[in-house]
């Protein structure tokens, strides 16, 4: 480019200003990408995490069983009491779906990492351990001792 450039005196203007633009673009496109990829490990294993979660209630959908009736009232019982743990658990892990999306969109408006609490920040290692965490460890504690302190 800066062969042309030096052969058309009218493009020397245009090249420079579109490379400052280019430059300028670029410098914002990493400062911003910067900010996302603050904790890229913690994302993509919620990122992972939440996928695993999707493809096991898609599963779960395609290879449903019918309810069978069972001639013996041990074997019914057992089905559903099976069904109940079943039920359960599908509902912690759409609670914790719930949990992992709200983390990706505070990793998305830069607020993953701060505590709800107190506005500290949120230590690594606990982000790491628990990565859809709202709280810091004293304020989790605070909060756990109140609860407590309620029953």
């Amino acid at each position: 480019m800066a062969i042309k450039a030096s052969r058309f005196s009218n493009g020397v203007s245009t090249l420079k200003s579109s490379a400052l633009a280019a430059a300028s673009k670029l410098s914002k496109t990493k400062t911003s990408r910067r900010k996302k990829t603050k904790y890229p490990d913690i994302r993509r294993d919620l990122e992972r995490q939440r996928a695993a979660i999707l493809n096991e209630v898609g599963e779960v959908l395609t290879n449903r069983t019918d309810p069978e009736a069972f001639p013996d009232v041990s074997d019914q019982a057992s089905a559903e009491v099976d069904q109940n743990f079943s039920m359960r658990i599908r509902e912690r892990e759409q609670r914790l779906l719930k949990k992992i999306d709200e983390a990706l969109d505070r990793m998305k408006t830069n607020t993953y990492g701060i505590c709800e609490r107190c506005s500290g920040e949120i230590p690594y290692k606990r982000l790491k351990a628990r990565p859809v965490t709202t709280l810091c460890i004293e304020c989790k504690t605070l909060q756990e001792q109140e609860e407590k302190a309620r029953r």
